[in-house]
């Protein structure tokens, strides 16, 4: 297997994409936090002080995918045309589940901002809920599917 982002003299490079086709890309993404039940309760409710926890980590996370080639040193610049982020809350486990769907026609594909998306929205529960516990677990963020490009399809 080749690194596409070294190369032959081992430096580090922006793969060049410029002779591929444009077709639709779509990558979702998952992770969750573990909460406690305090922090779980709060953010059911809507009483966290700093605001409705969701909604805010909504909007962070789509703007993470929004700014994944200013975080990611080798990603191209993509103009998305959908990023969405949802929530499941596991109330046995104490945890939120965060999902990111990225959308463009490219030449290269979204799962880096699929990444980020849900990261990013993880990270804002966190900063939201930290002023009650500090003990949260963020885990297990992976890509779930992608599809198009010549790679074709994935599937966790």
């Amino acid at each position: 297997m080749e690194f596409t982002h070294f190369d032959e003299n081992g430096n580090a490079r922006m793969v060049d994409v410029s002779q591929k086709a444009v077709t639709h890309r779509e990558a979702t993404a998952t992770g969750s936090i573990q909460v406690s039940p305090e922090i779980f309760d709060a953010i059911r409710g809507k009483k966290v002080k700093k605001g409705d926890v969701l909604t805010v980590a909504q909007v962070a996370g789509i703007m993470g995918c929004k700014k994944t080639s200013e975080l990611i040193p080798m990603c191209h610049v993509l103009m998305l045309t959908n990023a969405k982020v949802t929530f499941t809350m596991d109330e046995e486990a104490h945890a939120i589940h965060a999902f990111c769907t990225v959308k463009t026609d490219g030449k290269t594909g979204v799962e880096m901002e699929a990444l980020t998306g849900v990261s990013t929205a993880l990270l804002t529960v966190y900063d939201m809920c930290k002023a009650i516990d500090r003990r949260m677990v963020i885990r297990d963020i992976h890509l779930v599917t992608k599809s198009g490009g010549k790679s074709g399809d994935f599937h966790f």
